[in-house]
């Protein structure tokens, strides 16, 4: 008889720290790089601003 029990949790626990590793990695790296920064929404403003069809953009109402 065999026992495959802790196969399925040796696993389950590798996957685990496999995907909190990964999570941690990507959230650092994000913290690096300035996305959480206080400047971080920036590229949002910027980006609806250039959209010329935007509802934000008052030069498309001007017309």
């Amino acid at each position: 008889m065999t026992d495959y029990t802790y196969p399925s949790v040796y696993f389950a626990y590798f996957l685990f720290a496999l995907l909190a590793g990964g999570a941690l990695f990507f959230f650092l790296r994000s913290l690096k790089d300035g996305y959480l920064g206080p400047n971080s929404e920036d590229p949002k403003y910027r980006m609806m601003h250039d959209d010329p069809d935007s509802e934000r953009n008052p030069a498309r109402h001007e017309k």
